[in-house]
């Protein structure tokens, strides 16, 4: 290649819609490089990053499934905020050569929240899933003061993977087939609710994520971290339920517009993110 370029690995990779995000940017602030998707799997990851450390065109590249915690032990620092997250989903190629790791999954996962936050004394997250993107909510969450009930299947693998962001009590602690049907709990406007999900139910060929509703608050606002399709049925569900709604490409974006500064040197141009999300959805 004789252009600088950036890249997002993972296995599959297919399915990524970084090239879309990062190519849109590059076009608007007039950056003569490129961004790809490049196909990694587990075996390959370390001759990949051999590779690619000795090319001074390369930028870095997002990491995504299956990679974001295989990654960390082979590159030479992680940013603070990647170690206690443990898990990496950026990484950029320093002057001298050296990898540096990073997670910008969770600011990326906070930017649509932070305008929906008002007055509220209390703020309350439901997350359900135990893999890495929910690794990084959680610690997004926690250090914006959330209280956290995490809802997954295998309690006891939640209780080893977020135990220290959630409180002693058991009742954090919330098996998904114990949920019960029902309807809303009344709003509460002293609370900000937020239910998260953090699994890749409902994205194109998964399962939907079947959420009984009883017990929640109807003030409640859902976030669905699935890309594809954007707007899935649990989204869907909790609108008919009168919920407010955020849905993947939100964080998506965010997240990647962290990433876009630090391969680029560039602030993200943000000013048409209406007509990236358009791109991303065709």
């Amino acid at each position: 290649m004789s252009k600088s370029y950036a890249e997002v690995i993972g296995d599959p990779i297919a399915q990524s819609k970084s090239p879309v995000i990062h190519g849109f940017w590059l076009n608007l602030v007039g950056i003569d490089a490129e961004y790809h998707r490049c196909h990694v799997k587990p075996e390959g990851l370390a001759d990949y990053l051999v590779a690619r450390r000795g090319d001074a065109l390369w930028r870095g590249c997002n990491v995504t499934m299956p990679h974001k915690q295989a990654i960390m032990p082979l590159l030479d620092r992680l940013d603070p905020e990647a170690a206690r997250i443990g898990a990496v989903n950026t990484v950029v190629r320093e002057a001298d050569g050296t990898l540096t790791g990073y997670n910008t999954d969770a600011p990326g996962f906070l930017e649509p929240v932070r305008p929906k936050l008002g007055e509220e004394p209390y703020r309350f997250a439901y997350v359900i899933g135990t893999g890495g993107a929910a690794r990084a909510i959680i610690d997004a969450l926690f250090h914006a003061e959330f209280m956290i009930w995490s809802i997954s299947r295998n309690p006891a693998k939640a209780k080893a993977e977020f135990g220290h962001y959630l409180g002693d009590d058991p009742e954090f602690l919330i098996d998904l087939a114990e949920l019960k049907p029902g309807p809303l709990r009344p709003a509460d406007p002293e609370v900000f609710s937020l239910i998260v999900n953090a699994t890749p139910l409902g994205m194109t060929g998964n399962p939907p994520l079947d959420l009984p509703w009883g017990g929640f608050l109807g003030n409640a606002t859902v976030y669905d971290i699935v890309t594809s399709p954007a707007d899935t049925a649990l989204l869907q569900q909790a609108r008919a339920q009168g919920l407010a709604t955020i849905d993947g490409l939100a964080m998506l974006i965010g997240q990647a517009a962290v990433a876009f500064e630090k391969f680029f040197g560039v602030a993200a141009p943000r000013g048409q993110d209406a007509e990236l999300r358009k791109l991303m959805t065709r």
